[in-house]
């Protein structure tokens, strides 16, 4: 993928560098076996914040719904090396015109998936009157914004051409050697013609290409979903379903998987974080992870913006002791955050100029805020929002809240939401009036993808409202550039939010999960993320 020519064809490729995480897996006598089973597994979820719209859902609650129900352009192995999927091939000459040819493929209403159910799904998705979360990912396409908005209010990118029914041309506004490697993300997912008819609707009972069906939708209840006899792709069921049951208290999950009530919880809550593993009634997993956490706090708070928030968002990741936390809440199961985004990714950088504002130093954290105070003197509390049914939200946003208070002297306090669910619609609709948990979980295996969808000006994640053009600028150059130059690039870019932090980096969630007893197959990818369909009991 770095020479001229750039093809994705025949049976599988790598990503540009494959991550090296050690995935882990269980299962008995016939452990990592390709036996199939009729048995439903059943596994912890949160209520879907939206209605299951591709170009519309960026949290996991819907996303781990939608990632089983729909089949993309290209798949990811457990490694975060990818795979074609619905695509025969996906070609370019110069890296900006791409070819995509397409396989034989049907949606399980039973009408076939085309070259227009792609170019459909992404124009609907980037049309300013359908005001979709995930548009911001169409905006390297010809014809759209820096926000992946379409130009003058238009229904049609102009970067997108129906060649004939199973052939569709992207082009570029710059040429991009790692395009295909995001074509694997829900925002690229195709939609059948039924979906436009009237898409509220269609959410609520979508009609998808992948491994399996969605049965039933129960609002904060579950989610079933049944295999597609009519898949053939890289994912096949090897279960006879799969349940999504929407919990509000960990706690309870934990006591479901102990009891065998629940087959897999991804995430093991604070309160069995130190005994999970010589749990005898539970199988435990850990290994390394992708997952990172974050708190926002919008530049529309009082006391956040221009220098003297600079200041304040400083003096806040300075007074928070990462190592306390990640120690005496999860058991040594988080680690540290050193960048924005992750270790394990192939473009990773140590020591980015900057990151030193990562280290504990409440000496440090207090002069910069008495230096914020001489600009304007702070008035009022400092409120950390989380949800409540997320693993071991409560314990760590209430002991940095307590450090804040202890470090900065200054009123901190949390402020819980009883779902993800109702914390995000504060979040998106802006009427949440206080920073914020957040965190991330990667779409495709890059740097990249933790920096634009979230900090990029008018990203569909960027819940703080961030703006840097000189960030923007060198995101972009990054896209253009291979190796290392394009490395360095984002290294660069991250110096940008080390001296802004639109979100302040807390730590990275390792893979720290338990499935019942008699599950088999478990394996968890490089998203920390189960590969549900594999599992069996």
């Amino acid at each position: 993928m770095r020479t001229r020519r750039t093809a994705l064809a025949g049976i599988a490729i790598a990503a540009a560098a494959s991550l090296m995480l050690g995935a882990c897996s269980s299962g008995g006598d016939d452990d990592g076996g390709s036996d199939s089973t009729d048995a439903v597994i059943t596994a912890y979820g949160t209520e879907p914040q939206n209605p299951l719209i591709t170009t519309n859902t960026n949290e996991v609650g819907g996303g781990n719904i939608i990632d089983l129900i729909y089949a993309g352009l290209v798949s990811y192995k457990a490694d975060g090396s990818q795979e074609l999927e619905v695509a025969e091939s996906i070609e370019s000459e110069d890296n900006k015109v791409w070819t995509i040819k397409l396989k034989d493929w049907q949606f399980t209403d039973g009408t076939p998936v085309t070259a227009q159910s792609f170019v459909d799904a992404w124009n609907y998705g980037a049309a300013e009157e359908n005001a979709q979360l995930q548009s911001y990912f169409y905006y390297p396409i010809e014809g759209t914004d820096d926000e992946g908005v379409i130009l003058d209010k238009g229904t049609e990118m102009s970067g997108l051409k129906v060649i004939d029914e199973k052939t569709f041309e992207v082009t570029l506004k710059n040429p991009e050697a790692l395009f295909p490697l995001r074509l694997g993300y829900s925002a690229y997912f195709p939609l059948p013609e039924v979906a436009f008819e009237d898409m509220e609707a269609f959410g609520k009972a979508p009609i998808g290409n992948g491994p399996y069906k969605l049965e039933k939708w129960e609002n904060n209840v579950e989610a079933v979903m049944v295999p597609n006899p009519d898949y053939k792709g890289n994912r096949p069921a090897k279960n006879g379903g799969v349940t999504f049951k929407f919990y509000t208290n960990p706690d309870s999950a934990y006591s479901d998987v102990q009891a065998g009530n629940l087959d897999i919880l991804d995430q093991a809550p604070p309160s069995a974080l130190a005994t999970f593993k010589d749990d005898d009634s539970v199988q435990a997993f850990e290994s390394p992870g992708t997952v990172n956490g974050t708190i926002t706090i919008p530049e529309s708070l009082k006391h956040f913006s221009g220098e003297e928030g600079k200041l304040r968002r400083q003096a806040i990741s300075r007074a928070i002791d990462r190592e306390e936390i990640t120690e005496k809440i999860f058991e040594g199961t988080r680690s540290p955050s050193t960048d924005f985004s992750s270790p394990l990714m192939p473009e990773y950088r140590e020591d980015i100029p900057g990151s030193e504002v990562l280290e504990f130093d409440a000496d440090e954290a207090k002069r910069l805020w008495a230096e914020a105070d001489e600009i304007q003197p702070f008035t009022g509390k400092f409120v950390v929002a989380y949800n409540g049914d997320g693993p071991g939200n409560k314990e760590w946003v209430e002991a940095l809240t307590n450090q804040l208070k202890n470090n900065l002297g200054i009123q901190a306090e949390p402020k819980a939401y009883a779902t993800f669910a109702e914390l995000r619609t504060k979040v998106t609709d802006r009427t949440i009036g206080t920073a914020f948990r957040t965190g991330w979980q990667p779409d495709y295996p890059s740097v990249y993808n933790y920096l634009g969808p979230i900090f990029g000006t008018g990203a569909g994640s960027n819940d703080g409202d961030y703006s840097n053009k000189e960030f923007d600028k060198l995101l972009q150059q990054a896209l253009s550039a291979e190796g290392d130059e394009q490395a360095d690039l984002l290294a660069k870019a991250q110096e940008i939010l080390f001296e802004d932090l639109p979100a302040i980096p807390l730590w990275n969630t390792n893979v720290a999960a338990v499935a019942a007893k008699g599950v088999e197959n478990v394996e968890f990818n490089w998203q920390n993320k189960p590969e549900y369909q594999n599992i069996t009991k």
